[in-house]
């Protein structure tokens, strides 16, 4: 996407998810988590609201359906791939590397050797092994909706196959649940696809002009995550202290400001730092709750809560733009023309058939001379 075309007001979205996300784990969570007691313990009051920061989950899979969906636009099956490899391995091993770091110094999280090596391939919930970080469950569903749209993308991106992709997926998913079919489940992700499927039609309205279509898409897809959202707030632990009115409430806002990215309500959010702001957006996501479990012993009770928290925060930032500077952008810069010469050399085929070999002929031997006749 080119700079000038770039969407500054998506990555102030996707950095006000991240934030929430980060609030949640160290003043929302009512669970296990880096203080002494649970963070929705020791920060009363504040939890009422950072409860429901694991939203921003939520939001980051709408923005997703918008931005894989306009990021693939144009480009061919080799091309998306690289973007995609490029765009989340770097930061994506800089944290698997920390977790194990976190874990072997100070006996910390759950970066054990063995988990490394699964979770290094970003796989591991293929194979069954946990991940080293509670957060990268959120990857696994994201590689779902990336080899969907690789599908897509093989096929062919236009208009028309993204309308017929988006009802097949919504479809599919809701047949996989209703027959409680396990391998289908996993595969159309049915609990999360309407965010990616609002996104995609989001990103139509706001490429092609809105329809009536469209907006039924966008329509239907709210409707079922309103539904899908108070699901979870009963089946989940991590998240049952949610109220599902403010649950619907929230996911409802989310709706809003994403149908005003879509219409260009928001257009005038062209301040430059933005960029900056979405770039710190996936490291700060990935570090953060590992960062906080040494730190935090580092230095609480010392400093108050406050003061902590502040300082967890500063912290979780100046790591997230430290893996941006030093590991994303060089990495990128390393990483894109090798892996796109890797295609041209599959385009070109750089083993050509080789033809058998030459066999010599096998001499015939004489025929035995035929007697005399009598």
């Amino acid at each position: 996407m080119a700079q000038a075309n770039r969407l500054r007001e998506l990555d102030l979205l996707r950095f006000l998810a991240a934030l929430g996300v980060l609030l949640f784990h160290f003043t929302g969570f009512a669970g296990k988590g880096p203080w002494p007691e649970s963070a929705a313990e020791t920060f009363p009051g504040m939890d009422q609201v950072t409860r429901y920061g694991y939203l921003g989950v939520d939001l980051f899979f709408m923005i997703s359906g918008f931005v894989i969906l306009m990021s693939a636009w144009g480009r061919g099956l080799g091309s998306f791939g690289v973007s995609r490899v490029v765009r989340l391995m770097p930061a994506y091993w800089v944290a698997v590397l920390f977790g194990v770091f976190v874990y072997q110094v100070f006996g910390l999280g759950q970066g054990t050797v063995a988990r490394m090596i699964p979770n290094l391939t970003m796989l591991q919930a293929g194979v069954g092994v946990g991940n080293i970080d509670s957060v990268f469950w959120t990857l696994w569903v994201e590689l779902h909706f990336y080899m969907l749209i690789a599908g897509l993308v093989a096929i062919g991106l236009t208009y028309r196959t993204c309308v017929i992709f988006m009802a097949s997926w919504m479809f599919l998913g809701l047949f996989a649940n209703e027959a409680d079919n396990k391998l289908l489940q996993v595969m159309l992700i049915p609990t999360w696809n309407m965010y990616f499927i609002a996104g995609m039609a989001l990103y139509l309205i706001y490429r092609a002009g809105p329809s009536l279509l469209l907006w039924g898409f966008v329509a239907v897809t709210w409707l079922l995550s309103l539904h899908w959202g108070a699901w979870r707030v009963e089946a989940s632990p991590a998240w049952s202290r949610g109220e599902e009115p403010v649950v619907a409430a929230v996911i409802t806002v989310l709706f809003i400001v994403m149908i005003l990215v879509a219409t260009g309500r928001l257009s005038w959010l062209r301040w430059r730092g933005l960029t900056v702001l979405g770039a710190l957006t996936y490291p700060l996501y990935l570090t953060h709750a590992q960062l906080a479990l040494p730190l935090l012993d580092a230095v609480y009770p010392g400093l108050n809560r406050w003061a902590a928290l502040a300082v967890l925060t500063a912290a979780s930032l100046l790591l997230a733009y430290a893996i941006y500077r030093l590991v994303e952008v060089p990495g990128t810069a390393w990483m894109r023309p090798r892996l796109l010469a890797s295609l041209d050399r599959l385009r070109a085929d750089p083993l050509p058939t080789v033809p058998p070999p030459r066999r010599e002929p096998v001499p015939a031997e004489p025929e035995p001379a035929r007697a005399a006749a009598p």
